[in-house]
């Protein structure tokens, strides 16, 4: 993959040009500095030989040697010649030495030279050389150093005008580089002054074409899922997505609950006589009554099964609350004026079946019909229950929820289990997921899908967190550097200010490359719910080095465009989505949208609850990164540490 050059344009064209504009005149300075020193060199030697010349005429002239002392001398001084001597056979006939100070011997000029009329004589000189002893003079040099502040004034201002020519470059590429850091939605409009401006304008549309690409693209997989698992009138859940969910719920352990099965009478009469529109009403007044009422219990589906039926699916809740939700929910249902030819004391009836896990899909659904048919039979409007032995229902209040939940804090907090999370590519352990469970007074391990219900009802939730997330960072401590961790936080605690404040002081006193082995998920229904809320707490998080996990993917149909406003890391899929997904081609669609919505983002897929080979390969050919499941190996008990 190419790099981006970490050198701006114009600081690479200034460099260059003062390079070579300093490069010029240091050639120019060593090459005058060179041409001034040959040129008093020159000039020296042509003088020097004026004087041998005159010397060699005088010298036969009749009282030649006595003449030369007389006026030689003089001659000599003036010229700063150090010394002169003349020999006939090395017999010497002048001799001459200056009384000049010399600074540096190395200077001197030292030359010989034969007479050409007597070669039997010889001139030995030894001279200062020109410019030697000169120092820098303004008036001697004012036209070099004018001309050099010139070339420095004038390369101030060419790096001055480039720099301006160029700042539309530098702000172009600095736009680029914020790109490339993935702030593409902050920089998505150019500056006037960006040059080249063509490249500045087609930036500007490449990115609002791929805004747009990416809305439709989001707006598409909304409509795919929703088309696929939604129904189209009332927005609640269909008859494919409700199969599902009772199909997953079944197949895991320790599992159970309620569905509840809603029909109305009378429905194709209503439609005949009063119109689609007025029944689709009746529909949508009775569809709001049932969302509002199953906000009370998590986990909950609701969906329109056929045209006149609505089925809930209420999971981990005793027979008690669901009798008591069963009567409220007729009542209020009662409460709606139905049209002719509906009767007012007819025309609801309800019927409830309990299920656990182990059995078939098919079997509860016969048995919710089969009560819903006894109500029916009554004449009026009321629900019955099929006759079930439901000794799974283990009823605990919230008395002693609370008591056993306490208890269990008072001891260090839950019991931790580990599960492996293995990388789609080399089967390699990519993180270990955490999983909360606690002991109750018989010895029996209790789940987390059992008991967060409780959690959460009695108030719980903050402490239950900051005890499991205790334990974790005391393991991410002390477990070997290649190890991370997943643990689940709620939206409650991440709501909660304390909470928030313990949490970052905690993680403050812990190096980044232990807070970078730390995962932490949320709930995407609840995450969505509440994101305007938690989305400060989950920046400061990512921030501090934590890795953000979005868990539960799919439990219900929202927007995916939180992937790239929160900036999560990974999307982990509902184990419903993952449950014979081989054998289930909406799944694949759905597999499919999640993955392309997160194509564009950093965000990376894993699929939980993977039981079979046939389901991995599937996943594997979808294009999930990572998956965890009893495939891969089972939840494993994890020894609780000492300080705990």
């Amino acid at each position: 993959m190419r790099k981006a050059s970490r050198m701006k344009l114009t600081n690479r064209l200034v460099a260059f040009v003062t390079m070579i504009v300093i490069c010029a005149i240091l050639v120019i300075f060593i090459g005058g500095a060179l041409s001034f020193r040959k040129l008093g060199q020159n000039a020296l030697v042509h003088y020097l030989d004026g004087v041998v010349s005159v010397i060699e005429q005088e010298i036969f002239e009749p009282q030649g040697p006595q003449a030369l002392s007389r006026w030689l001398p003089t001659l000599l001084n003036a010229s700063n010649v150090v010394t002169l001597t003349v020999t006939d056979n090395n017999h010497p006939v002048f001799d001459f030495k200056s009384d000049h100070v010399i600074p540096d011997p190395n200077v001197l000029y030292r030359h010989q030279y034969k007479l050409p009329s007597h070669p039997d004589y010889q001139v030995t000189i030894t001279a200062i050389p020109l410019y030697s002893e000169f120092t820098y003079s303004l008036g001697a040099m004012s036209s070099i150093s004018l001309a050099m502040l010139i070339v420095i004034l004038g390369l101030m201002r060419g790096v001055h005008w480039l720099r301006t020519q160029l700042y539309g470059s530098e702000l172009l590429e600095e736009r680029g580089r914020m790109i490339l850091a993935g702030r593409v939605e902050q920089y998505a409009e150019g500056n006037d002054y960006e040059w080249p401006a063509t490249a500045s304008l087609a930036l500007d549309q490449l990115i609002c074409e791929l805004k747009d690409a990416r809305q439709e693209r989001s707006r598409f997989d909304t409509f795919i899922r929703t088309h696929t698992f939604l129904d189209q009138l009332t927005g609640t859940a269909n008859r494919v997505l409700f199969d599902s969910r009772l199909q997953s719920m079944v197949q895991d352990q320790d599992n159970h609950g309620a569905v509840i099965l809603l029909r109305l009478s009378d429905w194709d009469e209503l439609c005949s006589q009063q119109g689609r529109t007025v029944a689709e009403e009746l529909l949508q007044d009775i569809s709001v009554i049932l969302s509002n009422f199953i906000q009370r219990f998590p986990d909950t589906v609701l969906a329109r099964y056929f045209d006149a039926e609505f089925a809930i699916l209420i999971p981990q809740q005793p027979a008690k609350e669901i009798k008591l939700f069963t009567n409220q929910l007729l009542n209020a249902v009662e409460r709606l004026s139905p049209p002719a030819p509906m009767e007012k004391d007819n025309w609801c009836h309800i019927g409830v079946t309990y299920f656990h896990s182990g059995d078939r899909r098919g079997r509860i659904m016969d048995e919710v019909d089969m009560a819903l048919r006894s109500s029916q039979l009554q004449g009026a409007n009321n629900w019955n229950s099929f006759t079930k032995d439901h000794q799974w229902d283990k009823s605990r209040g919230n008395v002693r929820w609370r008591t056993l939940i306490d208890k269990t804090l008072l001891q260090g907090g839950p019991l931790l289990y580990q599960q492996p999370i293995i990388m789609a590519a080399n089967d390699q352990v990519m993180s270990y997921a955490l999983l909360a469970r606690i002991q109750d007074d018989n010895g029996d391990i209790i789940k987390a899908s059992n008991f967060m219900t409780a959690v959460e009802q009695v108030g719980y939730s903050v402490r239950f967190d900051r005890a499991v997330i205790s334990q974790t960072l005391q393991l991410l401590k002390l477990q070997s550097a290649t190890n991370s961790y997943a643990v689940n936080v709620t939206t409650i605690s991440l709501r909660d200010k304390k909470f928030v404040k313990w949490l970052r002081d905690e993680l403050l006193q812990l190096p980044r490359p232990v807070l970078n082995r730390l995962l932490l998920e949320v709930s995407e229904n609840m995450l969505v719910k509440h994101l305007d809320a938690i989305r400060p707490v989950l920046r400061m998080l990512t921030g501090l080095g934590c890795k953000l996990v979005v868990s539960k993917a799919g439990r219900t149909i929202v927007s995916t465009y939180y992937i790239k406003d929160i900036k999560a890391d990974y999307i982990k899929l509902h184990r419903g989505l993952v449950r014979d997904i081989h054998q289930r081609q909406e799944n694949q669609l759905f597999v499919r949208s999640m993955l392309g919505a997160c194509a564009n983002s950093d965000a990376q897929v894993i699929a939980v609850g993977v039981e079979s080979k046939k389901e991995w390969r599937v996943l594997q050919q979808l294009g999930i990164v990572a998956a965890q499941g009893r495939l891969f190996a089972a939840e494993q008990p994890m020894a609780r540490e000492p300080n705990a």
